[in-house]
Order: C-alpha cells, then sequence, then structure tokens
C-alpha cells in the first residue's frame, strides 16, 4: 500500500466526503473516489459507508486508521527531517499568526527577511484557526496562547499592549452616555479572553453590537463608527481614523508565543527568521507595554 494512497484514505476519513478530501489534497473528485476505489479491491472489503452524514468507516477503515495515522506520522517526520537538515537559504517558509499580527507586526520582520535572503519565500496563513505544526501545516507559529502540542519548541516573543478603540464621534458619544456606543467584541468561541470580561465589566450598559474572530474586522467596524473595540495597539494605532480611548485602566495585554516542531530546529531558513524576529520585535515590545 504506498503512502499516496494511504494519504487519500485519512483525508476522506477525515472530511467525510470525496469533495472534502479533494478540497484539502489539491486533487479531483475523481482521483480520490477511483484512488479509495483501489484500496477497497486491494482489500477486497468496503473501507467506508455512506450516510446522511457523509461517509464513515466500516468496520474494516476503523481496524486501519491507527496504522494509517502511524504511517502518515512517519511520512511527516520524515520530511520534517529533510526539512530541518535543508544547509541552503532558501525555499518556502510557512507561517501561521493572527491576520493583524502578521499585516502590523511580522511584515516588518519578513520584508528584512527577504531583504536579507532573497531566495527565501515567506507564505504567511493569517487565521485564527491553530494549525498543527507536527503536520507541516505551518512550519513556525505566532500564537497569544502557549502550544501544548508534543514536540513543540516554543518560547514567549514578547508581549503586545491593548487599547480601547474608538472614532472621535464615537468617543464623544461615549462620554455623554456609554450606553449609548455599541461594542465589538471576539465571538463566542473567544469569549473567554480577557479583554473580552474588561469591556463588558467596564460597560455594562452598552449592547452588543458585532462580533468576529478577526481582529482587523472589528478594527474595521470600529472605524465605521458602529461602536468601540478593544484592538492591539499596533492594530488600532495603524489605522486613520481611530482614537485610542483614555481609561482609568487600560485592558489586559497578551503574551505572544512562538513554536515550531523540535525536527525543524536546523532549518536555516526558520533560524534566520527567529533571529530578525527576536531582534525586532523584542525591542518593539517593551515600547508597547
Amino acid at each position: 500500500m504506498e503512502w499516496s494512497d494511504v494519504r487519500i484514505f485519512l483525508a476522506v476519513a477525515r472530511g467525510g466526503s470525496f469533495g472534502e478530501a479533494a478540497r484539502t489534497l489539491g486533487v479531483s473528485h475523481p482521483t480520490v473516489g477511483r484512488r479509495i476505489k483501489a484500496l477497497e479491491v486491494e482489500a477486497e472489503q468496503a473501507l467506508f459507508r455512506r450516510t446522511t452524514d457523509g461517509l464513515v468507516l466500516t468496520d474494516a477503515g476503523d481496524g486501519v486508521m491507527a496504522l494509517a495515522e502511524a504511517m502518515e506520522n512517519s511520512a511527516l517526520a520524515m520530511e520534517r527531517r529533510l526539512a530541518g537538515n535543508h544547509e541552503r537559504l532558501e525555499g518556502i517558509l510557512r507561517i501561521s499568526s493572527a491576520e493583524w499580527f502578521a499585516g502590523h507586526v511580522l511584515a516588518p520582520v519578513l520584508a528584512e527577511l527577504t531583504r536579507r535572503h532573497p531566495a527565501v519565500v515567506p507564505e504567511v496563513i493569517a487565521s485564527h484557526r491553530l494549525l498543527n505544526l507536527s503536520r507541516r501545516e505551518a512550519d513556525v507559529a505566532f500564537r497569544i496562547v502557549p502550544f501544548s502540542e508534543p514536540d513543540i519548541v516554543q518560547r514567549r516573543l514578547m508581549r503586545v499592549a491593548y487599547g480601547l478603540y474608538g472614532t472621535a464621534d464615537t468617543a464623544a458619544a461615549l462620554h455623554e452616555d456609554p450606553a449609548s456606543v455599541g461594542l465589538i467584541l471576539m465571538n463566542t468561541a473567544q469569549s473567554h479572553f480577557p479583554d473580552v470580561a474588561w469591556l463588558l465589566d467596564r460597560f455594562p450598559g452598552s449592547r452588543r453590537v458585532f462580533t468576529s474572530t478577526s481582529r482587523a474586522v472589528q478594527a474595521q467596524m470600529c472605524l465605521r463608527g458602529l461602536g468601540i473595540a478593544v484592538l492591539p495597539r499596533p492594530l488600532g494605532d495603524a489605522l486613520p481614523g481611530l482614537q485610542a480611548i483614555t481609561m482609568p485602566d487600560q485592558p489586559p495585554g497578551r503574551d505572544i508565543w512562538v513554536g515550531y516542531h523540535q525536527d525543524l530546529r536546523h532549518m536555516d531558513r526558520l533560524r534566520a527568521m527567529l533571529d530578525i524576529a527576536e531582534s525586532m520585535l523584542s525591542q518593539g515590545a517593551s515600547a508597547a507595554d
């Protein structure tokens, strides 16, 4: 059984359909169906069955799932090890971070990286989703929470200050009647963030008018006068039309953690980027606090 076939088997098992597996792997829907059919012919039994919720594993498919995942782990370990031993400063470096952090904090670091090493191509995956570093969904990730996955090398890189922002008109309305101004917040999944509790506690009479997982989207709605929002200062201070609103106390800041799989610790382009980030961002962190 070839790894390419096992890879498709795992994608179907995780995605629940040929179409989702095809999108994940970047191949055609017929290719996925053909390869799964070949696997089932080789196994002489069905590996999936159709349900109203999509494709699910049969008993036979479930029986080989652990073996398929073990093959995946071995293949990914080999891929990471080979990438980590690459001695030339060239190639794609996949970087995961929130959109606001990539655009307003990390951008100067990546510009300096490409200036020093033109053959290195940074590829930023700007998303609030926590990507799996063991599966090489990204080479390195910047997060506001520490990493809990095994075999991840991590460290606290910097601390980012947050502030309360609004337009001039919104700030004036807030001064006159706080209850008349709407609150722009993280969505339900991120409602536990400390800045959400801070904002709700300071303005108990104000109503929620907009929520989003994206700080960049929150900032745009804030800029359009929808309400006030707690934003990272590198983002809020960079947007003309927004102003920081003075409060007796400031919203809580957040630590930024950087992590990568231990197999990539010798990847030169990763080391180069981390050295530049350490040099540039550790200086900016103290100024933002």
